[in-house]
């Protein structure tokens, strides 16, 4: 199946602003692309691009002062299948873990596995460990926290959000982020195109989505406590260890957000 997928954003700066942004789609993923989700800005402006240091790409860009608009509409094949499950992928013990999955266990900003440590272990500690936990993690963030954009903001923790109870896709991801990483799981923040393909079409405008991988059985494994069910059409943009690493525009002064379109449908042809 093909999918077309983008945005549009518009800001209005007082003064020329410096950005970075993270809205391409993940190398990961270049290869399906049939058209590619190319950036372009109104007005034109140089653009540079650059790997961070967890693989995503991202551009750097000066806004000019006043209304300043990016855009980037792309095509991406995708195989129409919901995203598969392995029930009897295992848990590693913290010493054989490969060396680049140990920063997932630690505390980040929207993380603190420290303050939430008593309630996983009290929680999920006898549980049989593996794919099983996992999913009893999104089981119970999915039921703990009650959706509402307007709870939304951009500094809630994941502490916050268990004792809150309300929250977006991005508290739901950052609480079971913190279990998982509680329970000494490597879990790490994910953040992309999640169209209603397959599923009711929700009443609320298209946004980009958050969830989280967990390294279970040697490999990443995708989960989405906020929809906690298996997706057909994710596409993922930018990884990191929660939200602040995958930040969709970081802009270094003043701005108002005046527009912010994403779309993401099934198409029949590029």
């Amino acid at each position: 199946m093909l999918i077309r997928l983008g945005y549009e954003l518009i800001h209005d700066f007082p003064q020329a602003t410096p950005m970075i942004l993270n809205l391409n789609v993940h190398y990961s993923r270049s290869q399906d692309l049939v058209r590619a989700d190319t950036m372009l800005t109104s007005p034109a402006v140089p653009l540079s691009m650059y790997r961070d240091g967890f693989g995503n790409w991202c551009t750097r860009l000066v806004a000019p002062p006043g209304s300043f608009t990016i855009t980037g509409d792309g095509v991406i094949r995708d195989s129409g299948l919901a995203e598969p499950a392995f029930p009897y992928a295992f848990e590693h013990t913290v010493e054989s873990l490969p060396d680049e999955t140990l920063v997932y266990l630690l505390p980040s900003r929207y993380c603190e596995t420290e303050l939430l440590a008593a309630t996983a272990w009290s929680l999920f500690g006898s549980m049989m460990p593996g794919w099983n936990r996992v999913q009893a993690v999104v089981d119970y963030v999915h039921a703990h926290i009650a959706f509402d954009y307007q709870c939304a903001r951009p500094t809630k923790t994941a502490w916050e959000a268990y004792n809150e109870r309300q929250g977006v896709c991005r508290d739901y991801a950052h609480l079971a982020i913190a279990l998982c990483r509680a329970l000494n799981i490597p879990a790490r923040y994910c953040t992309g195109y999640l169209g209603d393909i397959g599923v009711p079409p929700m009443d609320a405008p298209m946004d980009f989505a958050g969830w989280f991988e967990a390294y279970l059985g040697g490999a990443w494994h995708t989960f989405d406590p906020r929809n906690n069910r298996r997706r057909i059409g994710r596409v993922l943009m930018a990884r990191g260890r929660d939200a602040a690493d995958v930040a969709i525009c970081m802009t270094f002064g003043p701005n108002v957000l005046s527009k912010f379109l994403v779309w993401t449908d099934e198409v029949q042809s590029a």
